[in-house]
């Protein structure tokens, strides 16, 4: 009897240690899994929401331009330079908005912004920052969930209107991309009318 036992611990031992890694195996992928949907998700909600319109650089094609896919989503180039715009077209008392070629670049009565680096660059882009973060972000319109104003034209405040989950897809899709070193300027302010 005491043989059966001990055999049958054994037998015990030897199908969990064969069954558990099958058991991992298949909780690793069903999460893997989950993952490239969520990923999926951020991937359909920044093209529907029209993220690179902004966020990433143009190539002139014949339908016109398109994001560059070798620089997506990594905002204002930091070598390119704005020619200066002349006050009587934008002022802080005036309507309307410029914009560069790329559209990364805007200039109104707010001053000049810039499309931000949104690549996982984790030293020019949101490489470093986490998910919270970045539904903070998304929630307070502060650019580092404390700092200055998000400026215009970039829609925080709908993007504040989206589920946790959606953020959350989005910032898992920000993160697969490839990530690209680029600088953005910092904002400008509206220059003073000159007397």
């Amino acid at each position: 009897m005491r043989k059966i036992t001990v055999l049958g611990c054994l037998m015990m031992g030897l199908f969990s240690l064969f069954l558990a890694p099958k058991v991992s195996f298949a909780a690793e992928q069903k999460a893997a899994g989950g993952k490239q949907a969520q990923i999926a998700r951020g991937l359909y909600l920044v093209t529907v929401a029209s993220c690179n319109d902004c966020h990433s650089p143009k190539k002139m094609t014949p339908m016109g331009p398109v994001p560059d896919e070798a620089r997506l989503l990594s905002g204002q180039p930091a070598d390119e330079k704005l020619p200066e715009v002349p006050l009587n077209i934008i002022g802080p008392d005036k309507w309307g908005a410029i914009t560069n070629n790329n559209l990364t670049a805007w200039v109104g009565p707010w001053g000049t912004s810039y499309g931000a680096n949104l690549s996982p660059d984790r030293d020019t882009g949101t490489g470093a920052w986490n998910e919270e973060l970045f539904i903070r972000i998304l929630r307070t319109g502060k650019f580092m969930a404390s700092g200055r104003d998000i400026l215009p034209p970039m829609p925080w405040y709908n993007y504040a209107k989206l589920p946790d989950r959606d953020l959350k897809a989005i910032f898992a899709y920000l993160k697969s991309i490839k990530p690209v070193k680029n600088l953005v300027p910092a904002p400008v302010p509206p220059a003073s009318p000159q007397r």
